[in-house]
């Protein structure tokens, strides 16, 4: 098909759609400007006049330096849970994010009562990245939101700290393992680009040599592992949308913009059909499981179905009639 062609069928494909939010879910590692990023990347909406919807996720956080529509903090007391569990510090965030979901439904009808008044809702996790993203509740959460909404994922990264091919590998492997998790539209977000540039890491992803010669430069005894990975990622480098921006001098944003409706598109194309399959195959296997379970019922009660039972005084009459 024509670019041309291609971008047109788009274009009018969006404009048939119900106007919808776009949620962008913001995870990352601990110290990866995450909440400093939501901070940025609020200010920059509203300077255009969109005022997102904020979420925040964090019950451990002291301070936000946005204004958060719903937070967790509102309803959960961090403290006051570890202090009546008995638990640390990651155990009590994982426990008032369990107990947080229990009441997502909740959120999603506040969300809907702006839904049509709101081109985003952002969303803020804890530092702890593992426990949203490998925990049960994380995981209700985010397929709650995409079943709801078009959503993208924002994986944050440290650009200074992976300068280094060991730390740039890690942080390319758990986000590869985050989005073959959630199947979600990603995007790779080089944050702090004006301490350290993220040319570098494009050049390692779009250059499998460039990345080798690095590698030659490494002793250590992760130098071959990573050698091998890095065969392994080139499909994944494929079809990755990244950015780099500043959360720091706002400079970025509009790129960063652009790969967010790239990969809203993307939610309608791939994930939304799929979804609708899931849930069709679902709707469907329970229907033959309802059917087979009213079969057996049916079943067990004929087989269960007794005989006539004579009583007394008819076997009396018989008796008095011979």
């Amino acid at each position: 098909m024509d670019p041309s062609q291609e971008e047109s069928k788009t274009s009018s494909s969006s404009s048939t759609r119900p106007k919808q939010p776009v949620v962008i879910l913001c995870i990352g590692m601990a110290g990866s400007g995450k909440t400093t990023f939501m901070q940025r990347l609020n200010a920059h909406l509203h300077t255009q006049r969109r005022t997102p919807y904020i979420l925040n996720l964090d019950p451990a956080v002291t301070k936000v330096p946005y204004g958060a529509n719903i937070d967790i903090r509102d309803t959960i007391d961090y403290k006051q849970v570890m202090r009546e569990y008995q638990l640390g510090p990651n155990g009590a965030i994982l426990t008032s994010l369990n107990l947080f979901t229990t009441k997502f439904d909740q959120v999603l009808e506040f969300v809907n009562k702006r839904a049509d008044s709101l081109d985003y809702v952002m969303v803020d996790t804890p530092g702890q990245i593992e426990i949203f993203t490998w925990s049960a509740s994380g995981a209700i959460i985010t397929d709650s939101l995409a079943a709801t909404y078009p959503t993208v994922l924002a994986y944050i990264v440290d650009t200074p700290r992976t300068a280094s091919p060991a730390t740039f590998m890690s942080n390319m492997l758990y986000a590869c393992s985050i989005l073959y998790k959630t199947k979600l539209p990603f995007i790779l977000v080089f944050n702090k680009t004006d301490v350290t540039p993220h040319d570098f890491a494009v050049e390692w992803m779009t250059d499998f040599e460039a990345f080798q010669m690095a590698l030659a430069n490494d002793e250590t005894y992760m130098s071959s592992l990573m050698n091998s990975m890095s065969l392994v990622l080139d499909e994944f480098y494929a079809n990755l949308k990244y950015a780099g921006v500043s959360a720091v001098t706002g400079a970025g944003f509009d790129e960063f913009l652009e790969r967010v409706q790239e990969a809203t598109e993307e939610y309608y194309t791939e994930y939304k059909p799929e979804l609708e399959r899931v849930i069709q195959e679902r709707q469907t296997q329970q229907e033959i499981d309802k059917k087979q379970h009213l079969e057996r019922l049916l079943h067990d009660m004929t087989i269960s179905e007794g005989h006539p039972v004579p009583l007394k005084d008819d076997e009396e009459k018989e008796e008095d009639s011979q």
